[in-house]
């Protein structure tokens, strides 16, 4: 029997966190085919529709079905624009460990969703679903990843040296790879004492629901 999450949403004050729908894929399209998503990520490119209706309709929700993870859409409460993705994967069920990565649409950034979307996963994951390690990586030249990291509560572990491979732009306007190494995260639920309170000090939201 695979051990699965529920088909969750969380929400918080300014998002709501929900699965993929149909009507997602073209700010989807839009969103991987940004330049940073490019750089950091190992999204095909271009990233074309197809490839945002196969993850809409099977990667994403297999994802969870098949036991790895869970993929999440980030949307504004209010407008329901589509500001990012939360992605589990790799989940342990025996150790209750899972990882995390995320992306930010290019129009949200700046506003701390990642951080807020980020912090609501890892409250649910360790206050509803009994969780002990939620884990992340990343790119040594990704400062604003490190940043929400860092806001979250995360302890940087060490460095994994070599283990990846980025994408830059060169003048010509050709992408190509470079090697990199990867900074290693990790949050308990200790962790995560205070953080809220100081999230919320500074002006972001601290509320976390989810049915």
């Amino acid at each position: 029997m695979t051990t699965t999450f529920p088909d969750v949403s969380i929400n918080t004050e300014r998002l709501v966190l929900r699965p993929y729908e149909e009507a997602d894929i073209p700010a989807f399209v839009e969103m991987m085919n940004d330049e940073l998503v490019t750089a950091w990520t190992t999204v095909p490119h271009p990233y074309t529709r197809a490839h945002a209706e196969d993850w809409v309709r099977r990667i994403a929700p297999a994802e969870r079905t098949e036991g790895r993870g869970i993929v999440l859409a980030v949307t504004e409460f209010l407008t329901q624009r589509l500001v990012g993705t939360v992605h589990l994967h790799d989940t342990d069920w025996r150790v209750r460990s899972t990882e995390v990565a995320y992306v930010t649409a290019p129009w949200a950034r700046g506003e701390g969703y990642a951080t807020e979307s980020v912090l609501a996963t890892a409250q649910w994951l360790f206050r509803d679903r009994g969780f002990e390690r939620l884990q992340l990586r990343t790119a040594a030249d990704n400062t604003a990843s490190q940043q929400v990291a860092q806001k979250i509560g995360c302890i940087s572990e060490g460095v994994l040296r070599n283990a990846w491979i980025a994408r830059s732009l060169t003048e010509s306007g050709e992408w190509t790879d470079i090697r990199t190494d990867l900074i290693l995260w990790g949050l308990l639920p200790e962790d995560l004492d205070g953080v809220a309170d100081h999230m919320a000090e500074a002006g972001y939201s601290s509320y976390t629901d989810w049915s």
